[in-house]
């Protein structure tokens, strides 16, 4: 018999060993490294990142390359000429062309002209551009864009730094809710502790019970009480269960941990689990006007202000006159044969330019008015937002601060009602020992003690809840 209870306290001590356990730092380490949410705002960092650089690149020369290559089914460019007509015109005779001239020109003229010299009367056709190659490069450098390329630049360094203060809105939202979750969990876990705590106090009462049942110094009817209320404990412990097994699903999941074989550890110290109550950021004005510049929310209000001046700006630049210079190298190749020299081969040319370029958006004059008044439209309405949402964000800290000291109250009201709740539960007992009390007055007693406990664990809860309000609504 020892043997065995032996190996079943060995087995009890290494379940216990194997089940991991969490403090809330840990859980808020994985879950900002591993939640979806956190991953989705980084990755809209590296985005903005690109976006900067691709903004960047609009300081530097546009190059661009053309080429083009053809063989059409037949020549694209076609010259008739007669000569008899050209002489004629001349009042030239064709006998009193001298022979070195036409020798001359059977160097230098097409082999079909020359061919049909010996009958004036036949006109000569010839051909060109039946196949060919065009290449160009050329290389533009933006002088004066009406300051859209710096005003640009500015807007993607906004988005950048819009980006990463959503990763801290992120991030803070992902702690929140870690928290949260935590304190869910560790209450659930500490009223299933108080849940088997009364149930081994109800043992007791049992045995007792029993034991004057058995005496016939007590009722068969205090037993049943004591019964049922052991059943509708053990009931409630089995709903805390289910609710601890869910609350660990939804937590594996939000802080990417693997199982959810795992139970959440209190604080270490008691100044952990309740610290001190924070001093108050207000000022002397009494508005909190001081933290608001390391609030994420406020800056973002900021950064969206900033982002509608650049686009009005950008607005304006689209109406102004655009200017750069340039430089290109063109090569063609459209000719079979040179038309003066057969022995040449095909006619190739190549040439390299300089240019300057004048863009002028007359006809968008009057579109881009609005489009300007709508955007200083939009700036305005930022502006307003700003001030707005600051007052707003004044009132959350305030209403934050209020929360956390209500909170702190209400932890010692618990830590008092668990007290004389506890008290009254020792007093009762003796009460009912000595014959003096009834088993329904015991029983009352030991539910307003279970209630005082689930009441103090969940201030605690409230209040740690509360307090990281309160820390992200100053910017902690």
């Amino acid at each position: 018999m020892k043997k065995i209870l032996c190996l079943i306290l060995c087995l009890a001590c290494c379940d216990l060993v194997a089940a991991q356990t969490y403090s809330l730092q840990q859980l808020r380490d994985s879950a900002l490294l591993r939640n979806n949410a956190v991953r989705a705002a980084q990755h809209d960092i590296r985005a903005a990142r690109q976006q900067r650089s691709e903004a960047f690149t609009k300081y530097f020369p546009n190059i661009s390359g053309t080429g083009l290559w053809f063989n059409a089914d037949k020549s694209m460019v076609e010259m008739t000429v007669d000569p008899s007509e050209y002489l004629a015109s001349k009042n030239i005779p064709w006998n009193l062309i001298p022979s070195e001239m036409v020798t001359m020109a059977t160097t230098v003229l097409p082999a079909e002209f020359i061919g049909s010299l010996g009958s004036l009367a036949s006109p000569i056709t010839v051909s060109m551009m039946k196949n060919g190659a065009i290449a160009s490069v050329t290389a533009v450098q933006p002088v004066f864009a009406g300051g859209q390329i710096v005003n640009g630049n500015r807007l993607a360094k906004v988005g950048e730094d819009v980006s990463r203060l959503k990763l801290q809105l992120t991030k803070n939202e992902v702690e929140k809710t870690t928290t949260q979750y935590y304190w869910q969990l560790l209450t659930l876990q500490e009223k299933e502790q108080t849940v088997n705590a009364v149930l081994a106090l109800l043992d007791d009462i049992h045995k007792d019970v029993t034991a004057a049942v058995k005496a016939g110094v007590a009722m068969r009817n205090d037993l049943l009480q004591v019964q049922l209320r052991q059943n509708d404990m053990k009931s409630q412990r089995l709903k805390l269960q289910n609710a601890t097994a869910l609350v660990k699903m939804v937590l594996a999941q939000y802080c990417g941990l693997r199982d959810t074989a795992f139970a959440v550890v209190p604080p270490l110290s008691q100044s952990d689990y309740l610290p001190e109550l924070p001093p108050t950021p207000f000022g002397e004005d009494g508005t909190g006007q001081s933290a608001l510049g390391s609030l994420p929310e406020y800056r973002l209000l900021e950064k969206q202000v900033e982002a509608t001046k650049l686009q009005r700006r950008m607005e304006v630049g689209k109406n102004l006159p655009m200017l750069g210079v340039g430089a290109g190298y063109n090569y063609h190749n459209l000719m079979d044969k040179s038309f003066f020299n057969p022995s040449m081969g095909k006619s190739h040319r190549s040439f390299g330019l300089i240019f300057a370029t004048v863009s002028l958006p007359l006809s968008d004059w009057w579109g881009g008015a609005y489009a300007i008044k709508r955007r200083k439209i939009e700036q305005q309405k930022a502006q307003e937002q700003l001030a707005d949402h600051s007052q707003l964000l004044s009132i959350r800290m305030q209403k934050t601060w209020n929360d956390v000291q209500e909170a702190l109250q209400q932890i010692a009201l618990a830590r008092q009602g668990v007290e004389q709740a506890q008290e009254n539960l020792r007093l009762n007992r003796n009460f009912y020992k000595a014959g003096t009390c009834r088993m329904s007055d015991l029983l009352e007693a030991q539910l307003l003690y279970q209630q005082a406990l689930d009441k103090r664990s969940d201030a605690y809860a409230d209040y740690h809840n509360r307090l990281l309000d309160y820390q992200h609504a100053i910017g902690q």
